[in-house]
């Protein structure tokens, strides 16, 4: 898919015209403005949307981002979307979906660009350039002992031209790094392409096995010194990857080697975000 600059906007119509999925985004729900994306899908899951249902919008109110922090969601600039997963597993296994997103998208940027090469800061952020360009945030609902549905978001700075305040020191977007005003829908329909393949690639083992050599090759955490923010405290480790269910294996200074749980931290770098 060949990178196309000039915006269209992301609306249903456009958006049609990109998709070359098979079930991811065949059914379209599109806003100018929605509190969120994740919201608009819970609701429209109650309603029995089907698995593979997107929401877009062009801003949100309410956006946010893992461990409750805010997703500035201005309009005209930005992707703000969230896909509705039904997968027949325990609910336990969920929280790999997130790492199964974040390669997506880093995969389809990548895509879509045709020369990026985005990073993942260890469980679902995308960084180009030390930079934080997109974020994924995963909510579940189970019944039953499985999981009833899956609601993935995906936020991805793109025409975005700078950032104020502290935020310049730690975000950055596709046109920052491009040097131009990108088209929102191919980037959306690139990122669907990849989750969808990739999604029945997990689904296969329900584990990270078939996807373990390509995300662990974009992991920008690998195999360098972390800080981990833990409940008890902040401390140092030097990260080795992951294991096939998602847990981020760390060695601490003593030797200690501990298996970290993405519900549970933060990670950061030594110098700088990543």
């Amino acid at each position: 898919m060949a990178m196309e600059a000039g915006d269209w906007g992301v609306s249903r119509e456009i958006l049609e015209r990109y998709l070359k999925t098979g079930w991811a985004g065949r059914r379209i729900l599109y806003e100018d403005m929605t509190d969120s994306t994740n919201h608009m899908l819970r609701r429209a899951a109650g309603e029995g949307a089907p698995h593979g249902t997107i929401a877009v919008a062009d801003m949100q109110t309410a956006g946010k981002g893992r461990r409750g922090r805010t997703w500035e969601s201005p309009a005209g600039s930005s992707i703000y979307m969230s896909i509705l997963l039904r997968p027949d597993i325990a609910p336990e296994k969920t929280s790999m979906l997130t790492l199964v997103a974040a390669l997506s998208a880093a995969e389809g940027i990548r895509q879509f660009t045709g020369g990026l090469m985005p990073m993942i800061k260890w469980p679902n952020d995308i960084i180009l350039n030390g930079k934080k360009l997109a974020g994924i945030l995963t909510e579940m609902s189970a019944r039953s002992g499985q999981a009833a549905c899956v609601i993935t978001g995906i936020g991805i700075n793109v025409n975005t031209p700078e950032f104020p305040g502290e935020l310049a020191e730690t975000a950055t977007s596709l046109r920052m790094e491009c040097g131009r005003v990108l088209n929102r829908a191919p980037v959306i329909a690139a990122v669907l392409e990849r989750l969808e393949e990739n999604y029945g690639t997990f689904l296969k083992t329900e584990d990270l096995t078939g996807l373990l050599d390509r995300y662990s090759a974009v992991l920008i955490n690998r195999d360098r010194d972390v800080l981990i923010h833990a409940p008890g405290g902040v401390y140092r480790a030097h990260a080795s990857g992951i294991t096939d269910t998602g847990e981020l294996v760390v060695q601490k200074p003593d030797g200690t080697v501990e298996k970290i749980y993405a519900g549970d931290v933060s990670v950061r770098g030594i110098c700088g975000y990543a």
